[in-house]
């Protein structure tokens, strides 16, 4: 090994040290000014300085140097030759130096030498993305390659094109031009274009004529073809090029394996996308975010909400950065799971991680918001919107506006609706006037609620059975029991069928109306559930036969389905009682507790007997207390030892459109009773009293007083 130098030794170092430096990074050379003096020092491979001159001028300049860091044993003949007879313009030969392949230098110049030819290959396929997609125009930008571009050249021009119409072109000149050893990588860097353009149908025409060429695919083929097909979002298409490939002899990798997680999962395939998960987890497989994000998805829309959170911290265990899609998927995992606090929890790390919300952000924060009743925290993430110039979807506004139905935000959800009516990107539907109808009818204003049916009508929209269930509600909190009837009518007329809770409200409006007209509701009631009707008929008009009432009440409950079981049972009772009819009130609450529609209304422990009514109507709660007050002058009969304090649990809540919630009303009930309960200054919605005191209370009470 050595380096043939062609230059003045003295000028190289005097001007040019660092060349000499590099030829011996731990040793440096002395000179003389005779050039068989030359002796280099300590160098551990033998060093040969050869001169092509007798003498070079000192203004000679190193750019007059050609560098080869080829090993001059494997330079061929030809090159050797053409380097002899190279000449400058002014007759003299050109200077060459040749460098230690294993050097530092060596790798530099490489590199300098790499750059410069790479930086032009990729002009070239710049100039190719923008040509004409003829064989004349693409070719005589291929040209300026030379004669023979190498195989390296062309995988490097076709990796960096964009263009799929000139790289088939390009595809074939290189093919003729370069003549490649392995046909396959040219086809597989064209089939990148294809990908990075989106183009499956094109990507599956190259495949084929690959093959009528007798071209094999690898695995590479194959991985192209199938994230093409992740990346126009056609998973089943992915399932199908993953599946080929067994029958071309080849076995997916692990990276395939990862990508059809994401495939498959997305293709509805959850089995096997989860079984791969799995086994990705044993052979630990590098799963990229995609795929992760997926798999959050795969559980949160499965309901499996704790798999979507166990999903991203084994990802963030595996030293993988969540990205902002990752963090929007389990935003949206958890508001369908209802967990807002969770969702508060993934999104101020979001923010801590230094990510900025987009709108899938919020979107999925209204969400789980919106859904769990959150009401102020959606209303923040609502404004932080609009603050931020978001426009929202009609989809978004109509969840916030279901929300404020829910839980009697009236004037925020007005506020809302104009904010609506101001969008320049979308328009109130069905749902939207539905939410604004529900508003009004809760609050009782029917004038207002009648002007949002109108407004629905004028924008070609024809009421639900959820905007008549709402007006019917609203009629009967006004006490216009003909409003209510012509409503009824109108439902039957647009052919919808009532359904249970259609039937629950008119129930409820039954209990707010006066006896001589509940024959006209029970009419109604008739039409849309003659077995509901036939109970409240032996109610309001009385039974014959003894213990049908109570037989035709079970039989109802047990038809029903379990999430309107309670709120009918409420609403009989509360008929009864408003009927006088205690008797038939206490059989209603037996059944409602044989059926498990009412639970753990009475619990007793060694320290404390309770009576539970926070999920009861009044006339259910009075009832009850009612029951629980013969319980306890039995129990006291019998001899019976009481604890030493007694408590009723009404909740702290209140109506969401009354300012009254049932511990309000219950304390007035107790108060002319002249019970010994007083409200707990410290535990909100409890009334307690000690166990004489209750004792001397009923002792009083020789005749139990009928519910009022």
């Amino acid at each position: 090994m050595g380096f043939s130098l062609s230059s003045s030794p003295s000028h190289l170092c005097s001007d040019h040290q660092s060349l000499c430096n590099s030829l011996s990074p731990s040793h440096n050379l002395q000179f003389t000014s005779s050039l068989s003096s030359w002796r280099p020092r300590n160098f551990n491979s033998p060093l040969k300085l050869i001169s092509t001159q007798k003498s070079q001028p000192r203004t000679s300049s190193l750019s007059s140097l050609q560098v080869s860091v080829q090993d001059p044993q494997n330079l061929p003949k030809e090159t050797s030759s053409s380097i002899e007879s190279q000449k400058y313009p002014n007759g003299q030969a050109k200077h060459h130096i040749w460098v230690n392949p294993k050097s530092p230098r060596a790798s530099q110049l490489r590199q300098l030498s790499y750059d410069s030819r790479y930086a032009s290959l990729v002009k070239v396929a710049v100039a190719l993305n923008s040509c004409d997609s003829t064989e004349e125009d693409v070719f005589k930008v291929l040209d300026s390659l030379g004669e023979n571009p190498s195989e390296q050249d062309a995988v490097i021009v076709l990796n960096n094109m964009e263009n799929p119409d000139t790289a088939l072109i390009a595809l074939k000149y290189f093919q003729e031009k370069s003549k490649p050893k392995k046909k396959v990588i040219l086809y597989n860097v064209t089939l990148k274009v294809f990908r990075k353009s989106r183009n499956l149908d094109g990507a599956e025409l190259l495949f084929d004529e690959m093959l009528k060429t007798g071209v094999l695919p690898d695995n590479i083929t194959f991985s192209t073809i199938i994230s093409c097909a992740r990346m126009c979002s056609l998973p089943n298409k992915a399932v199908e090029w993953f599946e080929k490939m067994p029958s071309f002899g080849l076995n997916p990798d692990d990276v395939t394996y990862s990508a059809m997680i994401d495939a498959y999962g997305k293709a509805g395939n959850v089995d096997l996308a989860l079984s791969l998960y799995d086994r990705a987890r044993t052979e630990k497989w590098r799963i990229d975010l995609v795929t992760f994000s997926t798999l959050i998805k795969i559980y949160g829309v499965s309901g499996n909400f704790d798999g979507a959170l166990n999903v991203y911290e084994e990802m963030k265990a595996l030293g993988v950065k969540p990205n902002l899609v990752i963090y929007n998927t389990l935003l949206d995992a958890m508001g369908r799971a209802k967990r807002p606090w969770q969702a508060k929890i993934v999104y101020k790390e979001l923010i801590k991680n230094g990510f900025s919300p987009n709108f899938g952000t919020y979107a999925a924060l209204l969400r789980a918001y919106g859904r769990a009743r959150y009401g102020q925290d959606a209303l923040s993430v609502y404004r932080e919107m609009k603050k931020k110039g978001l426009e929202l979807n009609v989809v978004l506004y109509n969840t916030i506006l279901a929300m404020c139905a829910d839980i009697g935000f009236t004037d925020e959800a007005i506020e809302i609706f104009e904010d609506l009516k101001k969008s320049e990107t979308c328009e109130p539907d069905s749902w939207t006037f539905s939410s604004l109808i529900t508003i009004y009818s809760c609050s009782g204003k029917v004038s207002e609620a009648e002007e949002m049916l109108n407004q629905m009508l004028e924008a070609g929209f024809e009421p639900n059975i959820y905007v008549l269930t709402s007006l019917i509600q609203c009629y009967g909190k006004a006490n216009r029991t003909d409003d209510v009837v012509r409503t009824f009518d109108r439902l039957v007329n647009l052919g919808i069928t009532p359904d249970a809770r259609f039937c629950g409200c008119l129930l409820n409006v039954m209990t707010q109306t006066s006896n001589e007209e509940l024959g006209k509701l029970i009419g109604c009631i008739d039409r849309a559930n003659p077995q509901l009707a036939s109970v409240v008929k032996l109610l309001v008009e009385g039974e014959t036969v003894e213990g049908a009432f109570k037989q035709e009440a079970t039989e109802l409950f047990s038809s029903i389905g379990r999430e309107v079981r309670k709120p009918y049972c409420n609403c009989l009772i509360d008929l009864c009682v408003n009927l006088d009819l205690l008797e038939k009130a206490c059989e209603l609450l037996e059944i409602g507790l044989s059926l498990e529609v009412y639970t753990a209304i009475q619990t007793k422990s060694p320290t404390q007997w309770s009576l539970h009514l926070k999920s009861l109507s009044l006339g259910a709660a009075l009832t009850a207390l009612h029951v629980w007050m013969n319980d306890l002058s039995i129990a006291i009969e019998n001899g019976e030892e009481l604890p030493p304090c007694l408590g009723i649990n009404t909740g702290h809540g209140k109506h969401k459109y009354s300012e009254n919630g049932l511990a309000t009303v219950f304390e007035s009930h107790l108060n002319e009773l002249n019970a010994p309960f007083h409200e707990a200054p410290e535990k909100a919605g409890w009334f307690l009293t000690t166990k004489v005191a209750v004792i001397s209370w009923l002792e009083s009470r020789k005749i139990p007083e009928p519910v009022a």
